[in-house]
């Protein structure tokens, strides 16, 4: 199959690039805020395991097109979920592929983080193994403030980024933090000036690796993926579980459906 455009053609929510050796995932509904509706949330995981099976790739870089990264999951979404088991079964089936996609991918995942990264937009940047974040960027995991454990990757991400107590600080209170906040506390790894400086930047550091032994820097990659897994079977999986049970609950439908009920 050929590379670049026809993958791009396949997939509704993002294109997909596997031209070169570095590859790309972009999400192109800036005028959703890249939102992870149903759509996104089965794409995205599909999009990692086609770019996953490319021998040619020695990065990845994750992207997005507006004003924001991702703005997380969506509203709508998660109130149906909380009335279809069917639906939250299939949600945490699609989270488990998105975090095992990112954590064993064989090649370094980098995040271009131009606008803001809420929830799931927050856990992917979380995730990846570096975050290029634009000074003002706002990154923030508010599934507190539905109701809802912070279980799809958000509790695994952050302690691995920021650690136990810091991750602890954000996450009970869904808190936000700038770009250049989060660069300080190690959430992420480059900071630049604005959104438009991002990709480019991202894309540098991508194409530093690529020129590097590819054997080195997909053993490394390796060595820190299992590292992550020691975490991730200590309290992924039970974060997951639990963000199910919460999404059923009648606290989170009542807070869904007044903010639903508020929105314009």
């Amino acid at each position: 199959m050929m590379r670049g455009k026809v993958e791009m053609a396949s997939y509704s929510c993002l294109e997909l690039n596997l031209a070169g050796s570095v590859g790309v995932i972009r999400l192109t509904r800036p005028d959703l805020h890249n939102r992870f509706d149903a759509a996104l949330h089965t794409e995205f995981p599909e999009a990692l395991a086609e770019a996953s099976a490319s021998p040619e790739l020695a990065a990845l870089l994750i992207a997005a097109e507006g004003k924001s990264f991702s703005a997380g999951g969506d509203l709508n979404m998660m109130l149906e979920a909380n009335r279809s088991p069917e639906l939250r079964a299939r949600l945490k089936s699609e989270a488990i592929a998105i975090i095992d996609g990112l954590i064993d991918f064989p090649v370094p995942v980098i995040a271009a983080v131009q606008g803001n990264a809420i929830g799931l937009g927050a856990t992917i940047l979380a995730c990846c193994d570096m975050v290029v974040a634009s000074r003002n960027a706002r990154i923030a995991d508010p599934h507190v403030l539905l109701g809802l454990a912070a279980g799809d990757g958000g509790v695994l991400g952050w302690s691995q980024s920021l650690g136990v107590l810091r991750a602890k600080r954000y996450l009970l209170t869904g808190d936000s933090l700038t770009g250049e906040q989060a660069h300080a506390i190690g959430l992420v790894s480059d900071l630049v000036e604005t959104g438009s400086d991002c990709e480019p930047a991202a894309q540098a550091l991508a194409s530093r690796i690529a020129l590097l032994p590819r054997s080195g820097v997909t053993a490394t990659k390796r060595a820190f993926s299992r590292l992550v897994k020691d975490q991730y079977r200590a309290a992924f999986l039970l974060s997951l579980d639990l963000e199910m049970e919460t999404l059923a609950s009648q606290e989170v439908r009542t807070i869904l459906e007044q903010k639903l009920g508020a929105a314009p």
